[in-house]
């Protein structure tokens, strides 16, 4: 069961990896508060809603399940939407209508009808965490990036003294594009790496047991 939750982290990470939800990566990463606030509901609405669908997944009819599925997710952006507007109303703000667009969210609406429903409660929540936090830990990583070279900060500290020359591009969408870009490309680099380091050690393995027999 641990493999359904590290699954969402890093093997399919649905930003590094599955290249979804797009729409709120690229435009709510201005700075790594917003990443993180974004990655947060994104996580509550995923978690929630996986959870009930798998609590109801055998008496839902198959030829409504996916009004079913939205109905639930909307039901939980709704709760995190209004959560955010009262008790934090400046990140409801920069946020703007991504929160209520969670609702369309391929990764959540994917996981129902993938793995929820097909599944029980503790699997369906492991991979609901797992791909929340991997989710979240993308945007955080991707907003932080940018807030560094864009103002010379990480979660509104100040990281770069005044001397700093702002790079004005990593704060509009440009910006996004190509430090995401980047990332993908690191992440990918770094999963070869362990690949193929895996795969020596395995043959390793194997010429030892033959040696051995």
């Amino acid at each position: 069961m641990i493999r359904d939750f590290t699954r969402g982290i890093w093997r399919e990470n649905p930003i590094f990896v599955q290249v979804l939800g797009m729409c709120p990566t690229l435009a709510v990463t201005t700075k790594g508060i917003f990443g993180l606030s974004m990655g947060l509901a994104t996580l509550f609405v995923l978690i929630c809603s996986s959870v009930a669908v798998s609590l109801i997944r055998k008496i839902v009819p198959n030829q409504v399940r996916m009004a079913v599925f939205t109905v639930i997710i909307a039901t939980f952006v709704t709760m995190a939407d209004y959560f955010l507007k009262a008790k934090f109303p400046p990140i409801s703000k920069a946020l703007g209508p991504y929160v209520p667009l969670i609702v369309v969210n391929c990764i959540i609406l994917g996981r129902q009808e993938a793995f929820a429903s097909k599944n029980n409660v503790a699997r369906s929540f492991l991979d609901a965490l797992g791909m929340g936090v991997g989710f979240s830990l993308s945007l955080i990583i991707l907003g932080s990036v940018r807030e560094f070279f864009a103002y010379g900060t990480i979660f509104d500290v100040t990281i770069l003294g005044k001397w700093y020359e702002h790079w004005v591009i990593m704060g509009l969408p440009p910006g996004a594009f190509i430090t995401l870009g980047i990332l993908i490309g690191l992440f990918n680099w770094v999963n070869k790496k362990i690949t193929g380091r895996r795969q020596k050690l395995k043959s390793g393995c194997e010429k030892c047991s033959n040696c051995a027999s």
